[in-house]
């Protein structure tokens, strides 16, 4: 074989090579901000503070209760893991807890594909705004810089836009976009693929006064709920020990059937 022909060959085989794969479990708390997502520069002030500053001109901060709540919850910076050009991320939701977004602890709580009506938040910094469901679960890329200057358009995920039952969707770096519980009306993974640049993915939650205009309100949000998430590959979600019994005794059932009908 030629010289050319195997380097060709050993090309061609490198390139072929599938993308690195992995899956994360990931816990989404009411209190990961999206907005906040890579923002290391920031501090956060305590629950009996406010901002410095909510204008939503200068982004410096985000709006409070102008009273305190039962919760005190401050913002977090939400949960991020690594990706590169080109993956492709799908999310299961295992439907393990919630979250409510509501003066007082406990119900009514709400899982990844967020409160009925929608949502329309302002930009925060260098991240895009979000329309779409409330406080669903959203992700937002990132390259390794901190957020700022001026951000992409909002993405439209109400019904009179893009809506939730897409299949993939390539969002731009700082574009918040929708995720609730990763799958289409047809119980099909929806694909999230990471734009050029992107070195990071970050998960949270969207949240203002009635989910409208300059982000926040995340100081009376209590609960948490838990994700898999797979990366260049499909995340499986384990059945629980009692689901494992139960086809284990249909399994030995039906074995028993098979060998008394002999």
């Amino acid at each position: 074989m030629r010289a050319s022909s195997l380097l060709a060959s050993l090309l061609a085989c490198l390139l072929a090579l599938p993308a690195s794969a992995a899956t994360y479990d990931i816990t989404i708390d009411g209190s990961d901000s999206i907005f906040l997502a890579g923002r290391t520069d920031l501090t956060i002030p305590p629950a009996n503070a406010p901002w410095g500053d909510a204008d939503p001109a200068t982004y410096d901060g985000m709006l409070r209760h102008a009273f305190p709540t039962p919760e005190e919850i401050l913002e977090t910076l939400p949960p991020i893991i690594s990706v590169s050009d080109g993956d492709v991320v799908k999310v299961a939701d295992p439907a393990v807890g919630g979250i409510s977004f509501f003066n007082g602890f406990g119900a009514p709580f709400y899982g990844p594909e967020g409160n009925p009506g929608v949502s329309n938040l302002s930009p925060f910094a260098g991240i895009s705004g979000y329309i779409g469901t409330q406080g669903a679960l959203v992700g937002v890329f990132l390259t390794d810089a901190i957020p700022n200057g001026t951000p992409p358009p909002s993405l439209n995920f109400s019904a009179g836009g893009i809506g939730t039952d897409f299949t993939s969707i390539v969002p731009d770096i700082g574009q918040i976009f929708f995720i609730g519980d990763g799958m289409t009306s047809g119980g099909e993974f929806q694909e999230f693929i990471a734009p050029t640049g992107a070195t990071r993915l970050a998960f949270g939650i969207p949240d203002g006064f009635s989910f409208v205009g300059v982000p926040g309100a995340y100081d009376d949000n209590d609960g948490a709920y838990r994700i898999r998430v797979g990366v260049n590959q499909t995340p499986i979600i384990p059945l629980p020990a009692g689901a494992w019994l139960l086809i284990s005794g249909l399994g030995i059932l039906s074995v028993t059937r098979r060998r008394r009908g002999h």
